[in-house]
């Protein structure tokens, strides 16, 4: 079933969101010019007037280039190229903060963020590994080194890095997302349960109610499944997955014509053919 294997991807909205991991160098006059053009430079991110951003910044380094906090900049530099679709700038910019400030947290995590936006994911794990060996509990780190764990095939580490989120946030939405992750993949569905209804409560999502109703298939809640096709489909009528396990459950409750015509509305809307077919051959 699929359950956020649009995960990564969804969550890397968060990158293109103004001010994600940015934090402005405060020096201590704040009538400093560099202060006062790293002001400018957020507020022109906040309205999205990305090459002014740029510039501000660009005046901010260009006023003291030898000063230590550059790195703190160029951080922001590169993430404000990010925002703007300007991937390879923002990498090379994010590269020189780290070659500047090897220990900048900051830039190393939006540099990791960037090249899972880029689709470069072992890398991106190996900075998020750094991090983590830096601080363990960096809650941040741990949920995007343990997705990647767990999407290539390392469970054991997504677990153990998912056990220290749910250990130090217990009811945070990340918590939710990983743990239900890690417990599908893993066959677990029923321990999954309590964590996707929480999910579709505080952020509903067809894949949240999707993924929650093939929990309930998998246990043989049909009752508990049904009710739970029927909030989704009252927001999300086209989601090509809730097709597929109606098509599931009224397979289960026998009723094989609603079943197929679910089958076949699911593959109409993009749902793989052969995965909506293998249920009539059980």
């Amino acid at each position: 079933m699929r359950f956020l294997s649009t995960a990564l991807a969804l969550l890397l909205v968060l990158l293109s969101l103004p001010g994600a991991h940015a934090a402005t160098p405060v020096p201590d006059d704040e009538e400093n010019p560099r202060f006062l053009l790293a002001g400018q430079a957020d507020q022109a991110v906040a309205e999205e007037r990305y090459d002014d951003a740029a510039a501000r910044l660009l005046e901010a380094i260009g006023i003291c280039p030898d000063c230590p906090d550059n790195s703190l900049l160029l951080s922001n530099l590169g993430m404000v190229y990010a925002y703007a679709g300007r991937d390879s700038l923002a990498l090379s910019t994010l590269d020189e903060a780290l070659r500047l400030s090897p220990a900048l947290t900051t830039a190393r995590s939006n540099r990791a963020r960037l090249l899972l936006k880029m689709g470069r994911d072992r890398q991106a794990y190996d900075d998020f590994g750094i991090i983590l060996s830096r601080d363990s509990l960096d809650c941040d780190a741990r949920y995007y080194h343990g997705m990647l764990a767990l999407y290539s095939g390392h469970a054991d580490i997504a677990e153990a890095d998912f056990t220290v989120i749910r250990d130090s946030l217990p009811m945070s939405d990340d918590t939710a997302r990983a743990l239900s992750a890690l417990y599908v993949r893993t066959g677990r569905e029923s321990q999954a349960i309590p964590y996707l209804l929480r999910l579709t409560e505080n952020e509903p999502a067809a894949e949240y109610f999707a993924t929650l109703a093939g929990c309930y298939l998998a246990n043989g809640k049909l009752s508990d499944a049904s009710e739970t096709l029927g909030k989704a489909f009252a927001q999300f009528p086209d989601d090509p997955e809730l097709y597929y396990y109606r098509a599931w459950l009224n397979r289960d409750l026998f009723r094989t014509a609603e079943a197929r015509r679910d089958a076949r509305q699911a593959v109409s809307l993009g749902f793989p053919k052969a995965k909506a077919d293998a249920l009539f051959k059980r």
